[in-house]
């Protein structure tokens, strides 16, 4: 189970007919309360979907009793034409649900620059409403409908004093902060306040999904939405929620990475003793946006120059280091020590999965992460025929 695993979640998915291969692709998530408090972290693009600005408006107001999504289309730069088919969704799932059209989130994702066919998409939620459920049927529904070129979902449910969590999530390309490119939906039955809830979620998502960095392409469409119905009769301290809520994100976006588009491995870039974390974070973000990098470590090849020499391209005024002093550590081998030759290349063994790339500065006491994975020619090939 995932987003029905929490009390008070109901959830479908149906193929209403916009994926040419007849997958579903369209899910509905219902908050059956008794509370209805929800946050969310959108994307950070100045050029987002209507779907995103709508989400804003009703975030605003704090209360959120259904969030319908679709896969194939992204209703973005669509215009006024775009706002009013996202308003039109909403209002017809506060029909179904009695509720208001403001308490409705919705959420896209697929090709930008093409309408909704909205005859469908009605037709979707009408038969969405009508196979709503609780448990891994309607689950499995639900997140299967929001995938793209995910090759499998991702789900996840977690347990916290009492308190359960579910999510779904799709992403696997187009995957860069802020946050990362993807649809995220969170349930959990805590007893919480939609401020509070919005007060976990935001740094539960800075050190998970805006630590994922596929492609370095941002979308139009990021949206992380995380419900909370009240249904266990527990509240959590803000703390203990922050932690929950960063569990479940981490899991998530772990998985993200897993299914990144075309990817052979996943490569976690940690930097260590920088002068903050924020630079930690930038220059990790730095090597993990290297082509050179990434087919380096499609070709398993420890070609630390590369490495280095993105390491290098971070400005002073955002992560001071002296370069003769920096490390890098491949796969447990320093093939770096300090900016020169170190240990020998060819002990480094690159034909896992996972790829760990630990870089020191010797400039400080922090340190930062981001996951990413290689590039290869499935990629291109993949994104090179996107639209057909």
């Amino acid at each position: 189970m995932s987003v029905t695993y929490p009390k008070g979640f109901r959830a479908s998915g149906v193929s209403a007919g916009l994926r040419r291969n007849g997958n579903p692709d369209l899910a509905l998530i219902v908050n059956d309360g008794p509370l209805r408090s929800a946050a969310g972290v959108l994307t950070s693009n100045r050029v987002f979907a209507a779907p995103v600005g709508w989400c804003r408006e009703v975030l605003a107001g704090g209360v959120a009793h259904a969030v319908v999504a679709n896969s194939a289309c992204a209703n973005a730069c669509t215009g006024p034409e775009g706002l009013a088919d996202t308003r039109a969704e909403a209002a017809l799932v506060a029909e179904l649900e009695d509720c208001s059209q403001g308490e409705v989130l919705v959420a896209s994702t697929g090709i930008i620059g093409e309408r909704l066919e909205m005859d469908k998409v009605l037709a979707g939620i009408h038969a969405a409403h009508a196979q709503l459920g609780v448990g891994a049927v309607a689950d499995e529904a639900a997140s299967r409908s929001i995938m793209t070129t995910d090759t499998h979902p991702k789900t996840t449910e977690m347990d916290f004093d009492g308190v359960r969590f579910g999510g779904i999530a799709k992403g696997a390309g187009m995957l860069a902060p802020q946050l990362a490119t993807m649809l995220v939906f969170i349930t959990t039955d805590a007893v919480v306040e939609s401020a509070d809830l919005q007060q976990a979620l935001a740094p539960a998502a800075d050190v998970t999904f805006s630590r994922v960095d596929s492609d370095a392409c941002m979308s139009t469409n990021d949206t992380v939405i995380v419900l909370a119905s009240g249904g266990s009769g527990i509240r959590l301290s803000g703390e203990r929620l922050t932690e929950a809520l960063s569990a479940v994100c981490a899991d998530l976006a772990r998985q993200l990475v897993a299914d990144a588009e075309g990817s052979h491995h996943d490569v976690l870039i940690t930097v260590n003793h920088a002068s903050s974390v924020a630079a930690a974070v930038a220059v990790a973000r730095e090597v993990s946006r290297s082509n050179l990098v990434k087919t380096a470590i499609a070709g398993n090849d420890p070609n630390w120059g590369r490495i280095l020499s993105s390491v290098g391209c971070v400005p002073v005024s955002v992560a001071p280091f002296d370069p003769d002093q920096v490390d890098v550590v491949l796969n447990g081998v320093t093939i770096c020590r300090g900016g020169m030759i170190g240990e020998d290349r060819e002990l480094v063994d690159m034909t896992g999965r996972e790829v760990h790339i630990d870089i020191d500065l010797a400039a400080g006491d922090a340190s930062g992460h981001i996951w990413t994975n290689d590039l290869t020619h499935e990629y291109v090939e993949e994104n090179s025929a996107y639209t057909s």
